[in-house]
């Protein structure tokens, strides 16, 4: 019997204030508020495609701009599945996506390594998505790699619209994520490294 992945962190500073409740083995079930519609679309892509249930509430200082929104969630949620995975028994580890939409396409590769890292290359088209920052998709990965402590390697093969780019960006991180955090029966109660520990 494995225990329940789930987690619940809070962020309170001078610009935000953000809860995350996540349970990797979930059904992809979202409740999301974090004032920006677009951001919150693709809040909801790592959810559905990545089968995590997420509750992610966030008041930030959105007089401003979305910064700090965009980035703190990140933040938390790399908390969050950090202290849910816990040691990391069992687990897949690697994970990798192709996710296409229409004209765009997107690969990315993540790895629970323990050591944080980005490498972020997607030329959007437009400097906005509705109301989001195209930009500050790279500071929600840098808070989510950093504070889950995963290798991240996002790619824009191509793409023309950058809603389309964005979005299977998303998705596949979501999709990546799954495949890491999946379960190896193989490898039950095993740590997935020869250094014995990650």
């Amino acid at each position: 019997m494995t225990t329940e992945r789930t987690a619940e962190v809070a962020r309170n500073t001078a610009e935000t204030k953000i809860t995350v409740r996540v349970n990797l083995d979930g059904t992809g079930q979202a409740k999301l508020a974090t004032g920006i519609g677009f951001f919150d679309h693709m809040l909801d892509q790592i959810a559905r495609h990545g089968l995590i249930d997420l509750d992610i509430h966030a008041d930030g200082d959105l007089h401003i701009d979305g910064h700090h929104t965009v980035e703190d969630v990140g933040i938390t949620l790399g908390q969050a599945v950090h202290k849910a995975v816990g040691e990391k028994k069992g687990i897949r580890r690697y994970g990798h996506a192709y996710v296409p939409l229409d004209e765009a396409l997107s690969r990315v590769v993540i790895d629970f390594s323990g050591r944080p890292g980005l490498v972020m290359n997607v030329p959007f088209k437009s400097g906005m998505i509705g109301g989001f920052d195209s930009q500050l998709a790279h500071e929600f990965f840098q808070g989510f790699a950093n504070h889950a402590f995963v290798t991240l390697h996002i790619d824009n093969l191509r793409g023309e619209n950058a809603h389309h780019q964005c979005e299977t960006v998303f998705k596949a991180f979501a999709r990546a994520l799954r495949a890491a955090l999946e379960l190896d029966p193989r490898s039950a109660g095993t740590i997935p490294s020869t250094k014995g520990s990650l």
